[in-house]
């Protein structure tokens, strides 16, 4: 898709198994590289989000003072 810079939309298909595959585009865009493990939020009326590592990694360190868990 001729997306703007630093963005993407597409569509994924959920599988039998519940699971979806991230678009090679995306993965790219975003640094997820296989064993990543991604941070899921659902929200019934607002939909699902899957934050970037650097969203998480942030709210990682208020949580915890910085420190590695």
């Amino acid at each position: 898709m001729n997306d703007p810079r630093g963005k993407y939309a597409g569509t994924v298909t959920v599988g039998t198994k519940g699971q979806i595959v991230i678009p090679k585009e995306a993965r790219e865009l975003l640094g997820i590289r296989a064993g990543d493990t991604l941070l899921l939020l659902a929200d019934a009326e607002r939909g699902v989000a899957i934050p970037p590592k650097d969203a998480v990694d942030a709210l990682r360190s208020r949580i915890f003072g910085g420190g590695e868990t």
